[in-house]
C-alpha cells in the first residue's frame, strides 16, 4: 500500500490522522515539523504527504516550497484551521506554491480519506 508522510506538530491529532490512514491500508511516516520533513521525504520517498500549515520551526507554507524544490511530481495535501485568526488564505496560497489539494479543519476522516484516494489514483485534484 502507498506510504503517507503525515506532517503534523500536535501529536493527539497526529495520532488520529495516523490511525485513519492505517486503518484505511496506508503505510504511515509521521513527524512532528517542516523542519523535519525534506529529510524524511529523501530518506522514506513516500507516495504522498499530508502536512500541517501553522507549525513551529517550518511553516507548512515553507515545507511545500522545500519539498517542491526536491521533487515536483510527489502529491501534497495542505491543511489548517486557519491559527487563532482563522484566516483561510494560508490554503489558497497552498496550493499555489504547490500543494495539489487544501482541507479546512475541522474535516472529516472522509474528507482526508478521499483527497488522499484521489491524490494517489490521480496526481491531481
Amino acid at each position: 500500500m502507498a506510504k503517507i508522510l503525515l506532517i503534523e506538530d500536535d501529536a493527539l491529532l497526529a495520532g488520529v490522522m495516523e490511525a485513519v490512514l492505517r486503518k484505511a491500508g496506508y503505510t504511515v511516516v509521521t513527524i512532528p515539523n517542516g523542519g523535519s520533513a525534506l529529510a524524511k521525504l529523501e530518506g522514506e520517498n513516500p507516495d504522498l504527504v499530508i502536512t500541517d500549515l501553522i507549525m513551529p520551526e517550518k511553516e507548512g507554507i515553507e515545507t511545500i516550497r522545500a519539498i517542491r524544490e526536491k521533487d515536483e511530481h510527489v502529491p501534497i495535501v495542505a491543511y489548517s484551521g486557519g491559527g487563532v485568526m482563522k484566516n483561510y488564505d494560508f490554503l489558497k496560497m497552498a496550493v499555489k506554491l504547490g500543494a495539489n489539494d487544501a482541507l479546512c479543519k475541522p474535516f472529516a476522516n472522509e474528507e482526508l480519506l478521499a483527497a488522499v484516494k484521489r491524490l494517489l489514483e490521480n496526481g491531481t485534484v
